[in-house]
């Protein structure tokens, strides 16, 4: 035989031992995935909605659109925030990202 011969014979795939390899390898993928992607995704989703739920009349926050100001009103689904002495802005409560001190520990 020739090398070419040889090597196609190397070459042609191993018939493997059983199919349950390949679904064990597609569960650890999506684990890994899991508990790396979704899994701490969904904790910060649960701890902004406990924030947004816990605003108080005072309370310094922080919204998406980087506006900083002082919570003057809280209605069902809106917040009054005050940004400076005579200008108040009306924003959602799901606009509203952070705190200042806890953005700036991040």
């Amino acid at each position: 035989m020739n090398t070419l011969s040889m090597f196609l014979l190397q070459a042609q795939p191993q018939q493997q031992g059983g199919g349950y390899s390949g679904l064990i390898m597609i569960a650890l993928i999506f684990v890994v995935f899991w508990l790396f992607f979704i899994r701490p995704q969904n904790k910060k989703q649960k701890e902004e909605q406990k924030f947004r739920e816990a605003l108080q009349k005072g309370d310094d926050v922080v919204t998406i659109g980087g506006i900083h100001g002082k919570v003057v009103e809280v209605k069902e689904t809106t917040v009054l925030v005050s940004v400076d002495s005579n200008v108040k802005i009306e924003v959602e409560k799901s606009a509203i990202s952070a705190s200042p001190v806890a953005a700036a520990k991040k």
